[in-house]
């Protein structure tokens, strides 16, 4: 049975062991505890590291989070590639594996025009049985992809097939723009990490897509937005917002290290490794401060 595509849907880090293989009993652990914080379902992408993962690693980490979730929510495995042959293969194997959707990023080592993007996220579409995630992962890698490509992709094949994670800047004023030019059809996932969620959510999204390391939060911060809680949302927004901003200090190696350094505080992870090569180190300092902001979301939650 498919799950709804839909809510809070947090993207999985991806643990390592000390001879760098993945941890599967930190991974089960990860998965559990999102459940058990009442989230939709779970996603692999970006920030499970998947650009720095093997091609087998990538087929395992897909097979290990259908697994891991057991038939508690929808399960979505992000299969963008560098050529669509490749993209086809991870989606084939998410297909098999029992994923309710994929998600694709666009190739990003080449500057596709319209034409050739079309066609890539077209062959997903047209040969996957899955819906399709569309993901814009312009403000870590790549290039943005226009308003009128997202149009012609939904024209073609429909909301209930294509869906959106768009995460150009200016975010907000582009949510919008998609929203207004699809005239509402569009279904959209905001995927700034929380940071701008609730600007996100009066902008009509579907969901949100934020990594593991703050989703007690992030899925405390979802439930007051759906209740109407201005107060609760403010309360738990803040924390998020400070946290997320130190993350994005070092763009995609900044989440990364802080992310993984927060899973092994919470000790849902054994180690923070991740996979090299690398361009940013967490120092001390930030790690203080991640330390006394973590205490206030923890507050927040409890209030």
């Amino acid at each position: 049975m498919s799950h709804a595509i839909e809510g809070v849907l947090p993207v999985l880090h991806t643990p390592f062991l000390e001879n760098d293989q993945i941890d599967r009993e930190s991974l089960a652990r990860q998965i559990d505890w999102a459940f058990g914080l009442g989230v939709d379902g779970v996603c692999c992408a970006m920030v499970s590291e998947l650009l720095r993962l093997t091609t087998d690693e990538r087929f395992e980490l897909t097979e290990l989070m259908v697994e891991g979730a057991a038939g508690r929510g929808a399960t979505i495995a992000s299969v963008g590639a560098e050529s669509t042959a490749a993209a086809l293969a991870f989606a084939r194997c998410a297909e098999q594996a029992g994923c309710d959707a994929i998600m694709a990023i666009p190739p990003v080592m080449t500057a596709l025009p319209e034409d050739a993007l079309g066609e890539y996220f077209s062959r997903l579409a047209d040969e996957i049985d899955l819906p399709l995630i569309v993901q814009d992962a312009s403000s870590y890698v790549g290039r943005a992809l226009p308003i009128s490509f997202y149009v012609r992709l939904l024209d073609r094949f429909g909301a209930e097939k294509i869906l959106f994670k768009p995460e150009a800047s200016p975010n907000g004023p582009n949510l919008s723009a998609l929203r207004d030019a699809t005239a509402g059809r569009a279904r959209i996932f905001d995927g700034s990490g929380g940071i701008l969620l609730i600007d996100a959510y009066r902008r009509g999204i579907a969901g949100t897509m934020p990594g593991c390391d703050l989703l007690d939060g992030v899925a405390a911060l979802w439930r007051a937005l759906e209740n109407g809680e201005e107060p609760a949302m403010y309360r738990l927004y803040f924390p998020i917002c400070a946290l997320v901003a130190l993350e994005l200090q070092a763009g995609l190696d900044g989440f990364l290290a802080i992310e993984k350094y927060i899973m092994k505080k919470r000790g849902l992870f054994d180690t923070d490794f991740r996979r090299k090569p690398y361009s940013w180190e967490l120092d001390i300092e930030t790690q203080q401060e991640i330390d006394r902001l973590l205490i206030h979301l923890e507050q927040a939650i409890q209030t």
